[in-house]
């Protein structure tokens, strides 16, 4: 990484890849097929024009436009309930964590009148309890329509009719050196705006990972800005001299975890796909074109005898991905996808990341110094052309379980507990527990039955719970869920 970038901080406090190239789709995924209509109308540009008089800009039009549009976020995450041990442990040395809760704050943007705000996912992530604080200090609770890890999105909805939301702009039209603001509540502090200029566009800067078991490819290609963004600034708006909506506030690059010159935002074009999808199917419906790609540079211009650096080169293929079945070919360069250039990964990973599974893009590529432009089909993660549903019985268990048998029992020398026959994505899966462990107890309760078993962990929605047991090598495990 730059040296000028030593550490990329996302606000915590404060609160691969779209293409599919790097990772082989997944496996038998439901799907089903559906109508492709706007899932929300989001307010439109106004034909307002910043006060500009000569050299002077006027940012108090700015500041009006977005205020009202940008809320504070307050989240609770429980801790699970403490064990015998660790409240023997706290008896000699105290306690860092006495009521068993974790706080945090950031932002987050009205985007219609009935109450839909858009955030960070890292700013509401795992959270049990989450308030909206509006600019003119009512308070509601908040839940949570759906996030996207892939994009750091997430989507709020408030119980409210006549809210004030932010008019959305179009990230494409932004220009560095152009004037703006980050509208958010850094340090706890409500309503505060701060101004920059947009230092750079398509910034990617490796703060989130790739994850192809949990479908989660990251987009980075980010506005970076000189406007002071500060923890709590997360989720917050970044706006141009009009106050409309051009970027989400991400993350911010420092040594210190406060300010100290960058800070990048989600551009707002990537924004609307994610919540419209959010809002509509409950999943991000993402397009994948199977492309393994890397940065242009001088040497592979001059083996390629390309007489410039522009593009981006494509350096492997998913067997039977789209790219492949188009006819896009390892060694190809690609300089367009429909009539937007592409100079750079993140923004090509943006352009595509813009459309559905089954969406045609005009794939403009130089192969042997001749130009040619391929029609790609775009397909989904599981290598079709459906639209995706959103994943049932992923929030808990997500497995099958069996009782062990007596032999078995008797052998690990315990008289009760539940084998795990089948470990399904879930949060015991998320939590490490391996295929064959066998629960015992679950919050120093016994486990007889798997009716109870899946009783007990139904806590595991509301609050923390500790799961006791054995695997079939005799080797003891303590697992913790809500921590």
């Amino acid at each position: 990484m730059n040296e000028t970038i030593k550490t990329i901080v996302i606000a915590f406090l404060g609160g691969a890849m779209a293409l599919g190239g790097y990772s082989l789709l997944p496996q038998e995924k439901k799907i089903i097929s559906v109508e492709k209509e706007p899932a929300i109308t989001f307010a439109q540009p106004v034909s307002i024009v910043a006060d500009r008089q000569e050299n002077t800009l006027d940012f108090k039009l700015a500041a009006n436009n977005s205020l009202n549009s940008v809320v504070h976020i307050n989240t609770e995450k429980k801790m699970r309930k403490l064990s015998e041990e660790e409240k023997l442990f706290q008896q000699f040395y105290g306690s860092g964590n006495a009521n068993r809760s974790q706080r945090g704050s950031g932002s987050g943007v009205i985007i219609s009148k009935d109450g839909y705000i858009v955030t960070n996912n890292h700013v509401v992530e795992n959270a049990d309890y989450i308030k909206v604080i509006l600019n003119d200090n009512r308070e509601y609770k908040a839940t949570i329509i759906g996030t996207d890890p892939s994009t750091d999105m997430a989507v709020l909805k408030i119980e409210e009719s006549d809210l004030s939301p932010i008019v959305i702009g179009n990230s494409d039209e932004v220009e560095v050196g152009e004037w703006v603001l980050a509208v958010g509540n850094p340090f706890n502090l409500t309503s505060t705006v701060t101004a920059g200029i947009v230092s750079a566009k398509g910034r990617s800067i490796n703060i989130m990972q790739n994850n192809s078991e949990n479908n989660i490819f990251p987009i980075e290609s980010f506005i970076q800005t000189d406007a002071a963004v500060n923890p709590g600034n997360s989720g917050g708006a970044l706006v141009n001299a009009k106050g409309e909506l051009i970027g989400i506030n991400t993350a911010i690059a420092s040594r210190t975890g406060s300010y100290s010159g960058y800070s990048f935002a989600v551009p707002v074009n990537i924004m609307k796909k994610v919540t419209t999808d959010i809002i509509k199917y409950g999943i991000v419906q993402r397009g994948f074109i199977g492309v393994g790609i890397q940065e242009m540079n001088q040497d592979l211009a001059d083996k390629l005898e390309i007489g410039n650096t522009e593009g981006v080169f494509v350096n492997g293929l998913a067997e039977g991905g789209a790219a492949e079945e188009a006819g896009i070919r390892k060694g190809d360069v690609i300089l367009k996808i429909n009539s937007e250039s592409i100079k750079s990964v993140p923004q090509l990973q943006e352009q595509v990341g813009r459309f559905n599974p089954g969406d045609k893009i005009n794939v403009l590529v130089v192969r042997n110094g001749n130009e040619k432009s391929i029609p790609v089909t775009l397909r989904n993660h599981d290598g079709n052309t459906k639209m995706v549903e959103k994943p049932k019985n992923d929030n808990l268990l997500g497995s099958s379980f069996v009782i062990p048998s007596e032999t078995e029992m008797k052998r690990l020398r315990i008289a009760n507990g539940v084998k795990i026959e089948k470990l399904g994505k879930g949060k015991l899966q998320k939590i490490g527990i391996k295929k064959g462990f066998i629960i015992t107890r679950v919050d120093k309760q016994k486990v007889n039955s798997v009716e109870g078993l899946k009783k007990q962990l139904k806590k595991a929605e509301k609050e923390g719970v500790l799961i006791e047991g054995i695997y079939p090598n005799g080797i003891k495990a303590y697992y913790g869920i809500g921590m």
